[in-house]
């Protein structure tokens, strides 16, 4: 079976929603006599209403089987088209009893009077206002399936486009992420639980600190650097004087469950000291180019005749 396609279903639903709109339009509009006209009128709309719900829940049947159900956001959707089957069913049963207040001519039973021509101008009297209630009716709930089915799409292309953006963006973080010794053991020390982010007062300043479980010192720096890829997260909802709890995310977890960078070999540069005689000889060189020196140095010996 191949992969569903899911910006085809969105388009789908947009195809469906624009069907119901041009049926609520037809039953907004529908004009008819009570009795058999009404009855040609009228049921053609309601097998129309009843042929869109089925392809609505071929709609819903399709992205309940399908990955859709795994992208964050799906399930208000999926939500969403359970309650139009209901709105469309309803339209159904809305025409339905538009049908069944509209008075059909026919014989009385043996014995009964007939009816006769002020007997059905009652009876139609009093059928209209009713039929026109239930077409009323019907006209709400179509608008309600359209504009689902609009919601409905919407929401599929922009849950897709969401979730492309974060997987995008995960990825470019686990490229671009580089922990260093330090970050990674101040990770492994926040994960341990009862991290806290809080601020001191120091010298009549405020300081913000990290406190870990096992005395681990985090600097202020490190802990910054692990916020900004995502790696942990504080507890807003209260006050740095009280300490907000600090938290490592689902990302920080899997840049935990990576091997420990290595340390870095320190590796200065030492420049080699000159000897004493070609110091001696830039030294002159230097008070040669100086025009603030204005008292010239003895050569050190006597030039050989």
């Amino acid at each position: 079976m191949p992969p569903l396609d899911l910006p085809e279903q969105s388009q789908q639903l947009r195809d469906l929603a624009r069907e119901f709109e041009s049926l609520r339009a037809r039953v907004r509009s529908v004009s008819y006599t009570p009795g058999t006209d009404a009855l040609r009128q009228i049921s053609p709309l309601l097998l129309k209403t009843q042929d869109l719900t089925a392809t609505l829940l071929v709609r819903l049947g399709a992205l309940d089987n399908s990955p859709y159900t795994s992208v964050p956001g799906s399930h208000a959707s999926l939500e969403c088209l359970s309650a139009l089957v209901i709105a469309s069913t309803q339209a159904g049963n809305d025409l339905a009893s538009a049908l069944h207040a509209n008075p059909l001519q026919g014989a009385a039973f043996p014995g009964y009077p007939a009816y006769s021509e002020s007997d059905r101008v009652a009876r139609h009297a009093t059928a209209i206002p009713l039929m026109t209630g239930h077409l009323t009716d019907a006209v709400h709930q179509l608008d309600l399936s359209a504009t689902g089915c609009h919601y409905v799409a919407t929401g599929i292309t922009r849950d897709l486009a969401d979730a492309q953006a974060n997987q995008a963006k995960s990825a470019q973080m686990d490229a671009g992420l580089a922990l260093s010794p330090a970050q990674y053991d101040a990770l492994q020390a926040l994960s341990l639980g009862q991290g806290k982010l809080y601020e001191s007062l120091q010298r009549g300043m405020g300081v913000t600190r990290v406190a870990t479980h096992d005395g681990t010192r985090i600097s202020i720096a490190t802990y910054r650097a692990l916020d900004k890829h995502g790696l942990v997260t504080a507890d807003t909802s209260t006050s740095l004087f009280h300490g907000q709890k600090i938290t490592v995310t689902d990302h920080g977890q899997q840049a935990l469950a990576q091997r420990r960078p290595a340390a870095t070999p320190a590796t200065s540069a030492m420049t080699a000291p000159k000897p004493p005689v070609v110091q001696e000889r830039a030294g002159d060189a230097f008070r040669a180019r100086d025009p603030l020196t204005t008292t010239p140095r003895r050569p050190s010996r006597l030039p050989t005749p």
